[in-house]
C-alpha cells in the first residue's frame, strides 16, 4: 500500500484555491456548489472526534481535490491519508480510519482483507466508511457476509453528484453512466443525474422548462418530477437562475465523440488525456536548460499542469481550433515582451512602484506563454499539418529569454495523424461508407492500437446506419485474427451499444440528418469562425446543431429530423411559485443548462461556449455531464474489461 504524497497535495493548496475563485466568474456561481460540498464534507468529519486517517479509493482522490484541499481536511484533524489496498494499513498514530469508497463490492473485498490485517493493540481504533455518492445495501452486505460490518461505528453517505469543473462546466464523473445505461439496462446513473439536478435547482431555483431527446432523458425528466412532487412545499424560495434544462442521450449523437476533436483543449485531451483538470505531459520540452548543461540533467517526472479557466492565457486558447493557436501565442508574445519594455520608461518613484505592482502577474503570464508553447510544440509534432508553422518567437525580458525556434515534425505520427483524419472527414461526408475502407485495413495489417480500429470501424457504420453484412464479418474477422479472439465480447457491446451494427435493409438517415441540419461546412473558417463547425475544421457536432436549433427557431422547425434520431423528444413545464417569475431586463439573455447524458467532449464544450459568445443569440450555455469523455476513454469504458483505477 502506498501513502498519497502530502507534499504534493499541500503544494496543490494554494493553486486550488485560485481554481475556486474562477468558479463564481460566469454567468452562474458555481462557487455555491462547491461550497455546499464542502460544508457536508466538514460536518461529516466532525462527526468523527479526534485524530483521523482518510483510506482513498483512488478513483475519488482526482473529483475530490476539485472540493477540498489538503489545508481544510488538516484544519479537521485529518493527519495521515492512504490509498485503499489489500493488506495491511500502514501506521497511523490515529483515533479514527475513515474510507472514502465508491459502492462497488470488490472494494468492500479490499475494506475487509485491511480490518482483519488490523493488529490487536489497534483495538481502540474507530473505523468509519463514507459512500460516495450513495449509500449500498449490497455492500453492506458485503461487509456482513466478510465479517467486519461490526466493525464501523459509522456508515454513511457522502452524495457528490455534480462537480464544479470550470465557471461554466460540471461533471458527475460516473465513469460507466453509458455502459450502464446501454449495455446492462441499469438506471442507477440516471437516478444519480434527477438527484444531483434536484439539488442544483434546491441551490439555483426552479428550472422553469425542460426539453430532452432520448430514452435516458425521458427517464430523468420523469424521475425529476417525481421527486420535486415528493418535496412539494419544501422547496427553497429562490428565484430561478435557469431559464431552461437541455437533457441530451448520447446515443442520439454517437458521431461526435468518435471524431478527433481539432480544439486546443481537445487535442491535448485526444493525445495526453486531461484528468480531473490536470494533465501529464513529457517532461523534456519544459526543461529550462542553461548554457552548456547536457540531456543528463533533464527531467524524467512528467509534467504536471492544471488547466482551468482561472490562467488567463488558457481561457483565450483552449477553445479555439488548433490552427489558430499559433497567432494566439504569437500576439500574447508581443504583448508581454512590450509589458516589460516598459520598465525602460518608468522614470518617477511612482512608475516604478507601479511597475513592480505589475511584476508577479507579469511573469505569471511569461510561465503561463512558456508551458503553452511548450505544449503546442508537442501536438505540432503529431499534427504538423496543422497550426504554429509562423510561430517564431524571441521574448527578451531582462537576462532572461525564451526562444521558440525550431518545431520539429515527426513524420511518421503526423502522417498517421493526418491519414486518420482525412477517413474520419469521408466518412463524415459519405464517401466510400459502404464498403471495406483500405487505410482500415492496413490499420489492422500493421497492428495499430485496437481503440483506433474501432473508432473508425464505429464511425463507419453510424455514418452508413449500419455495414453491410459482408463488409462488418470481414472486420471482425480480422479484428478477432490480429488482436485475439478474447475481444469478441467487445465487439459484443459495440453492437448492443448501436456503434458497430449490421444493415437491417432500412434507409440510411445520415445523409438527411447531415444535410437538414448542415453538420458538415465546407468553408469552416478556423481562424475566425462565425459556425461550431470550426471545432473539427468542417463537421457541426449534432448534438450542439441541435441545442442550438432549439434556442431558435425551435425543434418544431425539425421535427422529421427528430424522428430520425434515437428516442423521443419532449417539453415539460415546472410551475414556479408566484413572485419567482424572472422579470428579464432587456437584451438580457436566457441561461440554459444543457446536460449530456452518457458523457461529453472538450470539443462539443467549445462550440457551446462559441455560441454563448454569439452576439445575437441571446442565450448563455452551462454544460453538466455525467463523464467528460474522449473517443479513446469512451470505446475502452465499453470493452469487456475496461482498466479500473482499482486494478
Amino acid at each position: 500500500m502506498m501513502r498519497l504524497r502530502r507534499s504534493h497535495l499541500i503544494c496543490c493548496a494554494a493553486s486550488k484555491e485560485k481554481m475556486a475563485a474562477h468558479l463564481s466568474y460566469g454567468r452562474v456561481n458555481l462557487n455555491i456548489l462547491r461550497e455546499a460540498a464542502r460544508k457536508e464534507l466538514r460536518e461529516f468529519l466532525d462527526k468523527c472526534a479526534g485524530s483521523k486517517a482518510i483510506v482513498w479509493d483512488e478513483y475519488l482522490t482526482g473529483p475530490f481535490g476539485l472540493i477540498a484541499q489538503y489545508s481544510l481536511l488538516k484544519e479537521h484533524e485529518v493527519e495521515k491519508m492512504f490509498t485503499l489496498k489489500n493488506g495491511r494499513l500502514p501506521p497511523a498514530d490515529v483515533k479514527n480510519i475513515i474510507f472514502f469508497v465508491r459502492p462497488r463490492l470488490e472494494l468492500m473485498d479490499i475494506i475487509a482483507d485491511n480490518i482483519t490485517s488490523e493488529d490487536r493493540h489497534h483495538s481502540s481504533r474507530d473505523f468509519h466508511i463514507l459512500f460516495v455518492p450513495r449509500r449500498s445495501m449490497l455492500c453492506e452486505q458485503r461487509l456482513k457476509e466478510q465479517g467486519v460490518l461490526a466493525s464501523f461505528i459509522n456508515i454513511d453517505e457522502y452524495i457528490l453528484d455534480l462537480i464544479p469543473y470550470d465557471g461554466d462546466l460540471l461533471s458527475m464523473e460516473y465513469e460507466s453512466a453509458f455502459r450502464e445505461c446501454y449495455l446492462e439496462n441499469d438506471q442507477t446513473s440516471l437516478y444519480h443525474t434527477a438527484k444531483g439536478l434536484m439539488t442544483l435547482q434546491a441551490l439555483y431555483g426552479t428550472i422553469p422548462q425542460i426539453y430532452g431527446k432520448g430514452e435516458c432523458a425521458r427517464l430523468v425528466a420523469n424521475m425529476m418530477l417525481r421527486m420535486k412532487r415528493e418535496f412539494a412545499g419544501s422547496q427553497n424560495q429562490i428565484l430561478p437562475v435557469f431559464d431552461t434544462l437541455l437533457l441530451l442521450d448520447r446515443n442520439v449523437d454517437l458521431l461526435t465523440p468518435l471524431a478527433t476533436q481539432l480544439t486546443y483543449e481537445g487535442l491535448i485531451d485526444e493525445i495526453y488525456g486531461i484528468s480531473n483538470g490536470y494533465v501529464k505531459l513529457p517532461p523534456e520540452k519544459f526543461a529550462q536548460k542553461k548554457q552548456g548543461e547536457g540531456s543528463k540533467d533533464l527531467p524524467t517526472e512528467p509534467k504536471k499542469l492544471q488547466l482551468n479557466s482561472a490562467e488567463e492565457l488558457y481561457a483565450e486558447i483552449r477553445d479555439k481550433n488548433f490552427n489558430a493557436v499559433g497567432a494566439a501565442l504569437s500576439k500574447k508574445a508581443k504583448i508581454i515582451s512590450a509589458a516589460f519594455e516598459e520598465r525602460h520608461n518608468a522614470k518617477t518613484v511612482g512608475e516604478i512602484k507601479q511597475f513592480v505592482s505589475q511584476l508577479p502577474h507579469m511573469q505569471a503570464a511569461r510561465s503561463s506563454l512558456a508551458n503553452h508553447t511548450s505544449i503546442a510544440e508537442l501536438i505540432k509534432d503529431i499534427t504538423s499539418f496543422l497550426a504554429l508553422k509562423s510561430l517564431k518567437t524571441t521574448i527578451s525580458i531582462n537576462i532572461h529569454y525564451y526562444v521558440v525556434n525550431h518545431l520539429s515534425s515527426h513524420v511518421s505520427a503526423s502522417e498517421a495523424f493526418f491519414d486518420n483524419l482525412t477517413v474520419e472527414q469521408e466518412f463524415m461526408t459519405g464517401v466510400d461508407t459502404d464498403k471495406v475502407n483500405t487505410y482500415i485495413e492496413d490499420c489492422i495489417a500493421q497492428k495499430d492500437p485496437l481503440i483506433k480500429i474501432l473508432r473508425l470501424v464505429c464511425m463507419q457504420s453510424v455514418c452508413n446506419n449500419g455495414l453491410k453484412h459482408k463488409v462488418m464479418d470481414y472486420y471482425k474477422r480480422e479484428i478477432l485474427q490480429t488482436y485475439g479472439y478474447e475481444h469478441i465480447l467487445t465487439l459484443n457491446n459495440l453492437e448492443k451499444a448501436g456503434l458497430l451494427k449490421p444493415q437491417t435493409g432500412s434507409r440510411n438517415n445520415y445523409p438527411t440528418i447531415r444535410k437538414t441540419l448542415k453538420l458538415w461546412m465546407e468553408d469552416a473558417n478556423e481562424q475566425n469562425p462565425n459556425d461550431i463547425s470550426y471545432v473539427y475544421s468542417g463537421y457541426s457536432p449534432l448534438s450542439i446543431r441541435l441545442t442550438q436549433i432549439l434556442a431558435r427557431p425551435g425543434w418544431r422547425s425539425i421535427e422529421e429530423v427528430l424522428k430520425m434520431l434515437p428516442g423521443p423528444h419532449f417539453e415539460e413545464r415546472q410551475q414556479l411559485p408566484s413572485g419567482l417569475h424572472k422579470k428579464r431586463q432587456q437584451g438580457e439573455n436566457r441561461t440554459t443548462l444543457v446536460f449530456f447524458l452518457g458523457g461529453v467532449t472538450y470539443a462539443e464544450i467549445a462550440a457551446l461556449r462559441f455560441l454563448s459568445q454569439v452576439e445575437d443569440s441571446g442565450m448563455e450555455y452551462v454544460i453538466a455531464t455525467t463523464k467528460l469523455i474522449n473517443g479513446t476513454t469512451w470505446i475502452k469504458s465499453l470493452m469487456d474489461r475496461p482498466e479500473s483505477p482499482t486494478q
